[in-house]
């Protein structure tokens, strides 16, 4: 099977944000050149305007300054996801890595610093546009850690869930029973004053809310979380 001419391929629809006009004239240029195989099918000086046009102007890549004066792109990245299908690159005028990782985070696909290169700019946009990331060794692991603790700290937040969801006498029988793991169902039932029937009940709707299948799976979860 031949392969389609690079020249009969369409070329990539890029959309740019600056604040700074005379900044954007020049990306217009770079990202519009003969030799690019980019097409500008828009600029905009704010967010809000970005978001305005990017229906319309259907691009496949935004290129977007994270820092446009008074108002922040960080922001405006989820308004111009949710008003295009276009994947973004941001550009970052500073060294702040806090800033690139709010950019990745926030949905950006790739961070480009404006001190780089031109043609790491060109880059980006094509290795986004294909797909893929284009982010430094560095970036990508802070992005990762944030990432892994985010999604711990998700799980943590769904246990303190479910440990909110047991009542007052709920708790009362899995303190005793951390008080003394070895205890019987009949000496528990006995020191709560009640039958073990409905002891049983009780154990039965504590491992469901906090998703444990026995007593020793709940003294380990008990424990974990200081229960006891």
């Amino acid at each position: 099977m031949s392969r389609e001419p690079q020249h009969a391929r369409s070329p990539i629809r890029v959309f740019i944000v600056d604040d700074q006009l005379s900044v954007l004239w020049g990306l217009e240029r770079l990202v519009g050149g003969r030799n690019t195989k980019m097409t500008v099918v828009g600029t905009a000086t704010s967010g809000a305007r970005a978001a305005e046009q990017v229906t319309a102007a259907k691009p496949d890549v935004i290129l977007l300054d994270i820092n446009l004066g008074s108002e922040s792109g960080l922001d405006a990245i989820p308004a111009l996801l949710a008003q295009s299908q276009a994947r973004i690159v941001a550009m970052a005028g500073t060294r702040n890595p806090s800033m690139r990782d709010q950019a990745v985070l926030a949905g950006a696909r790739g961070v480009v610093g404006k001190e780089e290169p031109p043609e790491n700019i060109l880059k980006a946009i094509e290795k986004v546009h294909a797909g893929e990331l284009w982010l430094d060794r560095s970036t990508t692991g802070r992005i990762f850690v944030e990432l892994s603790r985010r999604v711990k700290g998700g799980a943590e937040s769904d246990e303190q869930r479910r440990i909110a969801t047991l009542t007052a006498r709920e708790k009362q029988i899995v303190r005793l029973l951390m008080s003394d793991h070895e205890t019987s169902i009949t000496a528990l039932a006995k020191k709560i004053h009640t039958s073990e029937h409905t002891l049983r009940n009780h154990l039965t709707s504590i491992y469901n809310k906090l998703g444990v299948k026995n007593r020793l799976q709940l003294h380990v979860f008990a424990n974990k979380h200081r229960l006891g």
